[in-house]
C-alpha cells in the first residue's frame, strides 16, 4: 500500500506499523459524529427519503408484506454474492430450493448468505445490533463454502488486505487495520449505532457501511455483510416496517465505482462522493421495490380472483406460496401447507391448466416441478 496516497483526515491515517517486519497499514479512526452534507447531496438525500418513504408506506399497505420479503431477499442474496465473485442467479437458487439435490459452489453460497440474513432478522428480535450478532451471521454465512477455513464466526487475527490476484502487503490496493485495532474499532461502530448523533440516518447509514468496510473485520465475507447491515440499521431505527431495501444490485451494476468512492474516502476523506452514490442507491432501489411490489400484488390479486372463480380447496393458498417460492414441487407444497400428497398434485396442477404455473422439466430423481413464470419475470427484469 502506497502510504503517498493517503492523506491524514478525519476519517483516518496510513501508517507504518512497528518493528522489524513493519508494513502500511490504515488506521480508521472513530467515526466521525459531525459531518458538513454538500448542496448536491442535500437534494440527494431529499429525494432518497422521499423514495425510502414511499417505500415504507407500501410495506405497511401490503396485506402480506412477508409475501416480498423473502424474493427480495434472495435478490439481494444473489448481487451482494456476485459483487465477490459467484454467478449464481436467481432462477438458480429458486431451483436448488425446490430440489433435493446438493446446490454446487456459488449456489451454497447464496444459500448461505440468505440463512445469515434470516437468522439476523429473527436474532434482532432479542439481540441489538451488534458484534455478537455480526459474528454469528458470518459463521452461516462460511459454513461448509470456500472461506470455512478462515475462523468462521470470529473476528481476525492476522492481517489481511484488497488488491489483485497475486498481490502482497506491500502492493496491495488498501490494508485494513492490524488485528488488534479491529475490536475498539467495533466498540465504536456499537456506540455509533446505538447512540446516533445529530445527522440524518441516511448519512449514518452510509457512515456505518463505510467504517465496517475498512475495518475490514473478518478474513472474508465482509463485504456481504456490510451491506446487510445497511438494511437491518434501517429496520432497527423505524425507517423501514421490513426488510424490503437491498442496494447490492445498484452496486453489482456500478462495482468499480463502489469501490472507487469507498477507496476515496480513506485515501482523501472525500466522504462525499461515497454519500452522493450512497444515496443514488437508497432512491433507485426504493423505487424499484415499490414498483416491484406494485407489479406482484396487482398479478397475485388477479391469479386470486382467477382461482376463486375456477377451484376449490388449496388453490388459492397456493397461489400466496408461488410468490414466496415461484418453483414449486409437490413435497414443497406438502411440507409448506401441511396437506396430503395427492391434494399438493391436485392444486399445482389446477394453477398449471389456468396458466398460473407452467410445468419444468423433470429434475433429479424425476421429480416434477412447476413455475411461476410471470412472477419469475418480475423479479428477474433487469438482472445482470
Amino acid at each position: 500500500m502506497d502510504p503517498a496516497r493517503y492523506e491524514e483526515t478525519a476519517f483516518g491515517r496510513a501508517q507504518r506499523t512497528p518493528g522489524p517486519h513493519g508494513y502500511v497499514a490504515y488506521f480508521p479512526r472513530p467515526i466521525p459524529r459531525h459531518l458538513a452534507v454538500s448542496a448536491v447531496n442535500v437534494v440527494l438525500l431529499s429525494d432518497a427519503e422521499a423514495a425510502l418513504g414511499r417505500l415504507a408506506g407500501a410495506g405497511r399497505l401490503l396485506p402480506e408484506p412477508q409475501l416480498l420479503v423473502g424474493p427480495y431477499l434472495r435478490r439481494e442474496a444473489v448481487a451482494s454474492t456476485r459483487i465477490e465473485g459467484t454467478r449464481a442467479s436467481l432462477g438458480d437458487i429458486f431451483d436448488a430450493e425446490a430440489s433435493d439435490r446438493p446446490p454446487d459452489a456459488d449456489v451454497e453460497e447464496v444459500i448461505n448468505y440468505i440463512a445469515a440474513m434470516e437468522t439476523g432478522l429473527e436474532r434482532l428480535a432479542t439481540l441489538p445490533l451488534s458484534t455478537r450478532l455480526i459474528r454469528e451471521m458470518y459463521s452461516t454465512i462460511l459454513a461448509g463454502v470456500r472461506g470455512r477455513e478462515r475462523q468462521p464466526g470470529e473476528l481476525r487475527s492476522s492481517q489481511n488486505w484488497i488488491g489483485a490476484p497475486g498481490d502482497t502487503i506491500d502492493t496491495a490496493v488498501f490494508v485494513p487495520p492490524p488485528a488488534s485495532e479491529v475490536q475498539p474499532l467495533l466498540d465504536d461502530l456499537e456506540r455509533f449505532v446505538h447512540d446516533p448523533p445529530q445527522l440524518p440516518v441516511l448519512v449514518q447509514a452510509a457512515l456505518i457501511h463505510y467504517q465496517f468496510e475498512t475495518i475490514h473485520p473478518f478474513l472474508d465475507g465482509n463485504g456481504r455483510l456490510g451491506r446487510l447491515l445497511v438494511v437491518f440499521f434501517l429496520v432497527i431505527r423505524d425507517r423501514l416496517p421490513a426488510p424490503l431495501l437491498y442496494l447490492s444490485p445498484y452496486f453489482e451494476r456500478r462495482r468499480t465505482r463502489y469501490y472507487d468512492a469507498l477507496q476515496m474516502v480513506r485515501e482523501a476523506g472525500d466522504f462525499d462522493a461515497w454519500l452522493a452514490l450512497f444515496l443514488e442507491a437508497v432512491a433507485t432501489q426504493a423505487a424499484d421495490a415499490v414498483a416491484r411490489a406494485e407489479r406482484l400484488t396487482d398479478l397475485r390479486e388477479r391469479y386470486r380472483h382467477t382461482v376463486r372463480a375456477a377451484t376449490r380447496g388449496q388453490a388459492n393458498r397456493l397461489v400466496d406460496l408461488a410468490f414466496e417460492q415461484p418453483v414449486l414441487t409437490a413435497i414443497m407444497v406438502e411440507r409448506r401447507l401441511g396437506v396430503t400428497r395427492p391434494a399438493a398434485l391436485t392444486s399445482l396442477r389446477q394453477l398449471e391448466e389456468l396458466g398460473i404455473l407452467r410445468p419444468s422439466p423433470v429434475g433429479p430423481r424425476r421429480q416434477l416441478r412447476w413455475t411461476a413464470s410471470e412472477v419469475m419475470e418480475i423479479l428477474t427484469a433487469d438482472e445482470s
